[in-house]
């Protein structure tokens, strides 16, 4: 009797799986069998066979999309936890002499190495990651990435002024490099770059126009920056910006804003702010651990009537866990007023993260056609998680156990593209 040989290429992995029905629905499905390619495509989820043996048998855990962390700095990985007064002293006093030692392209790579790890440990298999203004940076980060095989978006700071001297660009150069870059690491693998002015102020008006041209030349890439984070910041970009109406519209007269363009924080906007990311279905990464941290405010998640997910803002945030955001989240919601179901918030910082971002395509759901990436948790690797999981009387409880409980010790494993990244395998 012949054997199938696209049966011997596949690998098979058994435990519960974490699907959703809506955004607002979570299901938790016992014993499940999922099978894998050698291209590390999902081909089947089915219900195992009787007496049937598996490469990777992990029956007790649950089986989820990997994290999906829309906003995050890779350079400030070493400034975690720098004490400041808000978010403007931070940047001067600890961010920007810390990315200045990012020209060193082995330094970049050494802490590009160290910040993957870590991401992966912490169930995060896909991240919009801020590099510095040094072309050096992008290439480091980019090259780590594509060695492990990783879905990541990142991008060249764009900022040439009110910076210091190590940071600021020159305008036109930054822009070609800026180009260069789209066509050396777009593309190449599972990556994706992403036009990245720092923030309104840094960014002349020829800056930011010049990257409004390479978003029309390149269609395709993303678009990140950061908005209405901070009431100082605010009042600074009116100053320097009289003439328009609000903060989003600066970006919006540079013809930035566009589906599933990242906008980080978007905590202070207005009725009009919120009516054009919807209208565009561009997205709100929204950061809790950090509005709180730099005390810049609380998101209202009850008006947000447009796309949004959850993230870390490392290092203005405090935990690149995604347990720590999505509980952070839920405590910033209770103060508004708003109630986020567990389920709720699991989708935006994972599957609804990767739709916001243009991947939910190939990522975000274990279901045949899509990416393998995901992660096994681990209920059992903390005993007083244990005991509440075993006593949850929903889904939704046991989701939210995880949440509340949870943290990196929990995350048994972490699968890209149906092989085991982390623990690290030989």
């Amino acid at each position: 009797m012949m054997t199938n040989p696209s049966l011997i290429s596949r690998t098979r992995w058994r435990g519960s799986l974490l699907q959703f029905d809506t955004p607002q629905q979570a299901r938790i499905l016992t014993d499940q069998v999922i099978e894998v390619d050698a291209q590390g495509i999902v081909r089947a989820v089915r219900a195992p066979l009787p007496g049937e043996q598996v490469e990777h048998d992990h029956r007790g855990m649950l089986i989820a999309p990997g994290f999906v962390d829309s906003h995050v700095h890779f350079p400030q990985l070493d400034v975690i936890g720098s004490p400041a007064e808000g978010l403007l002293p931070w940047l001067e006093n600890h961010t920007f002499p810390e990315e200045a030692r990012f020209a060193d392209r082995d330094h970049a790579g050494e802490v590009a190495q160290v910040f993957l790890g870590e991401l992966l440990r912490h169930g995060v298999t896909t991240a919009a990651v801020y590099c510095t203004a040094h072309p050096e940076s992008v290439d480091a980060f980019m090259q780590a990435s594509d060695e492990r095989g990783l879905a990541m978006i990142a991008g060249k700071v764009l900022q040439d002024r009110h910076s210091p001297q190590t940071l600021r660009d020159d305008t036109e150069r930054s822009l070609l490099d800026s180009a260069a870059l789209i066509r050396r690491w777009h593309g190449r693998g599972r990556l994706r770059y992403a036009i990245t002015p720092r923030f309104a102020p840094t960014s002349t008006e020829r800056q930011l126009a010049g990257a409004g041209e390479l978003a029309r030349a390149f269609p395709e890439v993303t678009v990140q920056s950061h908005v209405a984070e901070n009431l100082d910041e605010i009042a600074w970009v009116g100053r320097l910006f009289p003439n328009d109406r609000s903060y989003l519209s600066v970006y919006e007269r540079f013809g930035l804003i566009r589906p599933h363009s990242l906008w980080g924080h978007c905590i202070h906007l207005d009725p009009d702010d919120r009516a054009l990311l919807r209208d565009r279905q561009a997205v709100a990464a929204v950061c809790p651990t950090s509005n709180l941290f730099l005390g810049s405010g609380l998101f209202n998640f009850a008006a947000a009537n447009h796309p949004w997910t959850l993230a870390s803002d490392i290092g203005g945030g405090s935990s690149l866990s995604p347990f720590r955001t999505m509980m952070a989240a839920f405590e910033v919601a209770r103060l508004g007023g708003q109630y986020l179901s567990p389920s709720t918030l699991w989708w935006h910082a994972s599957t609804g993260s990767a739709d916001a971002l243009g991947l939910g395509d190939q990522l975000g759901r274990i279901q045949p056609g899509f990416d393998a990436d995901w992660i096994v948790i681990d209920p059992r690797a903390k005993p007083l998680l244990a005991r509440r999981w075993n006593q949850a009387e929903s889904d939704d409880a046991r989701l939210f156990a995880l949440i509340v409980l949870g943290d990196d010790r929990n995350i048994a494993a972490t699968v890209v593209k149906g092989r085991v990244v982390q623990p690290v395998q030989p």
